[in-house]
């Protein structure tokens, strides 16, 4: 089976469950020691997202959005409240089966990129990939997913060769090695000037387009949500409104 045909099939299998809900948010709190008081960081989140949308969670700087978005990724617990992905509720895993599941299920994107210094771009996506169980060859995969994110001429460089935005390219296509349900980003275009900034998020409008996959993206830039097709803002810890609701469900 050829690189393309690995992809089409990827792409039909998630097409399948376009219109199934892949994350239900429901009543999430969170609340944390401050001395003998406490503070409520997250007072009651609710909402549903359906596959294949491209979602943005825009609030900022002390709206919770960074703790919702941990929350979501399964970096963090809620105080209270649920997070179903494709039906599996990750909030009470322990480690270990939550370790697989961020695996299997979230493909990850960081503001600064998070790459190994000392992997070349193909070994970057490649790691992901020998932890747990996944078809096909990992080499093959990597190359597949740089090809598709236009790097097919950085196989072989490391990191400090490559500019920010190569390097962002490199980070989301090893968020997507693993085939996830949904890839969350946060602040992905938080180090990029403008110009490199508008490629990636025209990156991933194409890549959704693709592949119909879901991404979530936080951030706190009204003109990089605007890039999604649907807009949660978060403001003081609740959802403050949600814009447009074609896909997106609140309760």
């Amino acid at each position: 089976m050829n690189e393309m045909t690995n992809i089409e099939n990827m792409h039909n299998h998630t097409l399948e469950s376009k219109h199934a809900v892949v994350m239900d948010v429901q009543d999430i709190t969170k609340r944390l020691p401050l001395g003998r008081e406490h503070i409520d960081i997250l007072k009651g989140i609710s909402f549903q997202i359906r596959g294949a949308e491209f979602v943005s969670i825009v609030g900022p700087s002390g709206s919770g959005k960074s703790t919702l978005l941990g929350i979501i990724a399964g970096l963090d617990n809620p105080t209270t409240g649920r997070v179903l992905i494709d039906g599996i509720d990750i909030t009470r895993m322990n480690e270990g089966r939550l370790a697989g599941m961020r695996n299997l299920k979230i493909g990850m994107v960081f503001q600064a990129y998070n790459l190994i210094p000392t992997l070349t771009a193909q070994e970057n996506v490649e790691v992901p990939l020998y932890v747990g169980k996944h078809p096909g060859s990992p080499s093959a995969r990597a190359r597949e997913l740089l090809d598709l994110v236009g790097l097919s001429h950085r196989f072989h460089h490391r990191p400090n060769q490559l500019s920010g935005g190569e390097q962002q390219r490199v980070a989301i296509a090893r968020a997507l090695s693993c085939d996830p349900a949904l890839v969350i980003a946060d602040e992905p275009t938080g180090n990029l000037d403008a110009r490199n900034g508008e490629n990636v998020l025209t990156l991933i409008t194409n890549l959704r387009a693709q592949t119909g996959k879901t991404f979530i993206i936080a951030t706190h830039d009204p003109v990089v949500a605007s890039h999604a097709d649907h807009a949660i803002r978060i403001v003081d810890g609740l959802v403050a409104d949600i814009d447009p609701s074609q896909g997106i469900i609140t309760q």
